[in-house]
């Protein structure tokens, strides 16, 4: 076998390899959790049978001409480029763009009783907002498995992109304008979104996690987000309210119930309950979550949090606080 043709047939080899490296990480559109995702999944697998046949038949030819040297072919040049150049890429795009325009088409069909969510996009974070439930969160979705979600998509700054690949295809969130994605979760699970369209610095780390819980926990989820919050159960607490109150804190976020009102940070009357600090940038732990509170630019360089200055009995007292925040 000449080197030529061994490096024409191990390239479709190393291509398969890689593809299934590729399948190994998280998220993975090729390891779809949901009908949407399973529709661009399989336009996905027919583009890469296609090109595959494609190189396959062309590297056949390649080999062809090179092993017949320069015997004269039964096929004329001109059906080469007749057949090739024009007949063949016809039929193979033809085809393509046919299932993808009604890969699409059912994509964009409402469906029946969704669950209506408003998401907007900020430099570098997620805003979340149940309208019906009358519930407000931030950078973590939770739906019901099973049901269909249909999110409207806003941007209050530059372009970002919604994309969370185990549920659905991207789409764009650009400001002054409501686009819409619509999905289903079809099991209980955690699906990573990331922002799919470069926005600033900290791009790389505005992600997002969707929680698809079982019908019954997400809304007792709800039911707790929707009843009047408490006062502090211990002293820390109630001192660590009297921090957020009086800090700058309470002038960029909202605690529902409060006189914490702000609008320019994320909304944290639920946030002793998620996962992650800064649209996933670290885990949400104390310790984390002092260093946030502290210098957050040392955790996600260029956000909008300024710096917090707090004594240390203060800086426990706040973290007492927002931890039982849920």
């Amino acid at each position: 076998m000449t080197r030529a043709r061994r490096r024409a047939l191990s390239l479709p080899a190393l291509g398969l390899v890689l593809l299934a490296a590729c399948s190994r990480q998280s998220p993975n559109a090729l390891d779809p959790e949901g009908p949407a995702a399973k529709s661009v999944a399989s336009v996905a697998w027919l583009m890469f049978g296609l090109a595959t046949a494609v190189y396959v038949v062309v590297a056949g030819f390649i080999i062809i001409g090179a092993l017949r040297g320069k015997k004269e072919s039964r096929i004329s040049d001109g059906a080469f480029i007749w057949i090739g150049g024009l007949l063949v890429p016809c039929v193979i795009l033809g085809g393509l763009a046919v299932v993808t325009v009604k890969t699409t088409d059912t994509l964009r069909k409402p469906d029946a009783n969704p669950l209506r969510i408003e998401a907007t996009g900020y430099q570098f974070w997620w805003a979340v907002e149940y309208k019906d439930e009358k519930v407000t969160t931030a950078n973590e979705i939770r739906v019901p498995a099973g049901r269909p979600v249909e999110i409207g998509l806003h941007s209050k700054d530059v372009i970002h992109s919604f994309w969370v690949p185990q549920l659905a295809g991207k789409v764009d969130m650009v400001p002054g304008q409501r686009n819409v994605i619509r999905f289903t979760a079809e099991k209980p699970g955690e699906y990573r979104g990331q922002c799919a369209e470069f926005c600033g610095l900290q791009h790389a780390k505005m992600a997002l996690l969707v929680i698809a819980e079982e019908a019954g926990e997400y809304q007792r989820w709800v039911t707790r987000q929707q009843r009047p919050r408490g006062g502090p159960s211990s002293e820390r607490e109630a001192a660590g309210e009297q921090v957020f109150m009086r800090s700058s804190c309470a002038g960029c976020h909202t605690v529902r119930d409060t006189e914490a009102q702000g609008t320019l940070g994320p909304d944290l009357s639920d946030f002793g309950g998620r996962k992650s600090l800064g649209a996933l940038a670290t885990e949400n732990n104390r310790a984390n979550l002092a260093g946030w509170i502290e210098n957050s630019q040392s955790i996600k360089p260029g956000n909008l949090m300024p710096p917090v200055q707090l004594e240390p009995d203060e800086l426990l007292n706040l973290l007492e606080y927002l931890e039982n925040l849920r």
